[in-house]
């Protein structure tokens, strides 16, 4: 019944925007899946889910796959020792580098394929990552963070 039921979760917030988990809860019963919001609560957590912010404003839930991404030591090491920060700029994720850093850590960001980064431009310490949609900028800014804490 748990793996039918966040299998329902996952494709509910695929298909619709999913603000908070007493909305969840109501979409599940309307499937067939009676659970509490503790319940729903749990399975969010056990699916990894995570809030963006969606094109009309609102947050929403969205699946994250952080795990999936293949990181060789290599990558990892040049964009840890390499970034300094980053900042959002609607669906441009500007990266701060060390001086001299960015075309090594725009090259391989590009190397490890981030699901929702179209490609990067490198200046001498500076990156402008376009993200496909505004909405997965907070996703690729974690998953970059994971990546560099090498979690």
């Amino acid at each position: 019944m748990k793996s039918r039921r966040q299998e329902k979760i996952l494709e509910i917030i695929k298909e619709q925007d999913v603000e908070t988990q007493e909305e969840l809860t109501r979409l599940l019963a309307r499937a067939g899946f009676s659970s509490t919001q503790g319940t729903v609560s749990r399975d969010i957590r056990e699916l990894k889910l995570t809030k963006v912010t969606g094109e009309n404003g609102r947050q929403k839930y969205m699946e994250r796959k952080v795990e999936d991404i293949h990181v060789s030591s290599k990558y990892r090491r040049v964009l840890s020792e390499g970034i300094l920060g980053m900042e959002s700029a609607e669906n441009i994720l500007v990266i701060k580098t060390v001086p001299g850093m960015a075309m090594a850590c725009g090259a391989a960001i590009d190397s490890i394929s981030l699901r929702y980064v179209a490609g990067c431009i490198a200046g001498d310490d500076t990156i402008f990552c376009a993200v496909k949609q505004t909405a997965y900028v907070s996703l690729v800014m974690d998953e970059l963070n994971t990546i560099i804490l090498g979690k």
